[in-house]
């Protein structure tokens, strides 16, 4: 499954608080996390991003808390994937918990600019950044891993398998 959309540029050590302020964590609902998405680090992010659209960062994307608020509200938001150069360990594992795709890429981080329609292939590894025409190398999700994103997360992948 590809992921392909209008990349949202943010720059290195994006926190969790960036991604859903501290002051929103008085509920889980997903939907109710999306409409505060990226607030703190674009107040406007919600009101101009589209469903699909690509979020790419410089290094250390999701330091901070270990909550799992911060990848929940990027999935329910419409991101389709999070493109860094690095990514804070616990943010990396939360991601994949709730079935939000990431992908590590120093090239891409650093030359995709914001507005660039992205395609990401997971499978592949290869990130094309089609208004620029470049290709930009990650590691590729295994199928083990595609097949926990695709069925949302991990905890409804568990209750798939095993009811």
């Amino acid at each position: 499954m590809a992921h392909k959309g209008k990349a949202w540029k943010f720059g290195a050590d994006v926190d969790t608080d960036a991604i859903i302020p501290a002051r929103y964590l008085n509920t889980s609902d997903p939907a109710e996390l999306a409409k505060h998405c990226m607030e703190d680090a674009d107040p406007e992010f919600m009101s101009k991003m589209s469903s699909g659209d690509v979020i790419v960062a410089g290094k250390n994307f999701g330091c901070g808390s270990s909550r799992e608020h911060a990848p929940i509200s990027l999935k329910a938001a419409g991101v389709s994937c999070v493109i860094a150069k690095s990514f804070a360990r616990i943010f990396y594992r939360n991601s994949f918990n709730v079935g939000l795709p990431i992908f590590e890429s120093e090239a891409a981080s650093e030359k995709i600019q914001a507005g660039d329609e992205i395609e990401v292939d997971p499978g592949k590894g290869v990130i094309s950044n089609l208004t620029r025409k470049e290709s930009y190398k990650t590691t590729p999700i295994p199928p083990f891993m595609m097949e926990l994103i695709e069925d949302g997360g991990l905890m409804k992948h568990i209750q798939k398998r095993f009811g």
